[in-house]
């Protein structure tokens, strides 16, 4: 694992923690933005992880948005950055189970961030938004298009317009995080989740993400096929002879993830 300095990243019984550190709000720098490239392409390569935790350091904020110092930069090198549509394009589609801990603001690039998680939990204390309008800006690390997918186009529309954040209990009932829990408890509650997670089979898990990912690419009949193929295929993993032998034997079946 290579050595990051705004990300740290710990493993255990098959779940990868990463934590951007970039005091005091752990905005979306290019550097950041460079991490979570490495970061995330060196997961999905690690066979020992199955599912994989994002949340950020302290109890301010998730991530507080982008740094919009470097947006003034006119010297910026943006050819040396990773660009960030499809670095969040690369985590999203990582065939791994991910989950995104909110454990404070989770504004602009930050919310754009954890929308490219599977499973977000929020602390009771964060706030959720695209403030980008108050800047004379739009969302521009895939806002615009996954809120949109999420809680549809007439409330993404006002959200977006009006730029206020949302609080962790009005984001739950729009459908954009999956639960809310004290603040101080969302790391066990991540951890409850993707340690289910991680008891399943990737083999099983990898497919049913690619399939619900692409349900907005392809009609119905064409996701069908779709989704018989991949289910044809997983048939033949040894995962599935477990997991088919485990219930006639009665007992919980031990995944290999082959």
């Amino acid at each position: 694992m290579f050595l990051a300095d705004l990300l740290s990243i710990k493993k255990n019984d098959g779940i990868a923690t990463v934590v951007i550190d970039n005091p005091p709000m752990n905005v979306l720098s290019s550097k950041v933005t460079a991490e979570l490239d490495q970061s995330f392409r060196q997961l999905r390569e690690d066979e020992s992880v199955k599912v994989i935790i994002l949340t950020g350091a302290g109890d301010r904020a998730f991530m507080a948005g982008a740094d919009i110092n470097e947006f003034a930069e006119e010297e910026n090198e943006q050819t040396e950055t990773p660009d960030v549509q499809e670095v969040f394009s690369f985590i999203e589609n990582i065939p791994k189970p991910t989950i995104a801990l909110l454990n404070g603001y989770t504004l602009g690039g930050g919310l754009e961030l954890a929308l490219t998680c599977d499973i977000r939990i929020a602390e009771a204390h964060a706030q959720v938004g695209l403030p980008e309008v108050n800047l004379g800006l739009l969302p521009g690390a895939g806002g615009t298009q996954r809120l949109t997918r999420i809680i549809g186009p007439a409330k993404a529309k006002e959200i977006m317009f009006g730029g206020d954040p949302l609080s962790a209990e009005e984001a739950s009932e729009l459908g954009i995080v999956n639960k809310v829990v004290p603040q101080g408890e969302g790391k066990e509650a991540a951890e409850k989740f993707a340690a289910t997670y991680a008891a399943k089979s990737v083999q099983a898990l990898s497919r049913i993400k690619r399939l619900i990912n692409s349900v907005s690419e392809y009609p119905l009949q064409e996701g069908l096929q779709l989704e018989k193929q991949l289910f044809n295929d997983l048939f033949a993993t040894e995962d599935a002879r477990e997991g088919i032998r485990a219930f006639r034997e009665k007992r919980k079946p031990v995944f290999t993830n082959r």
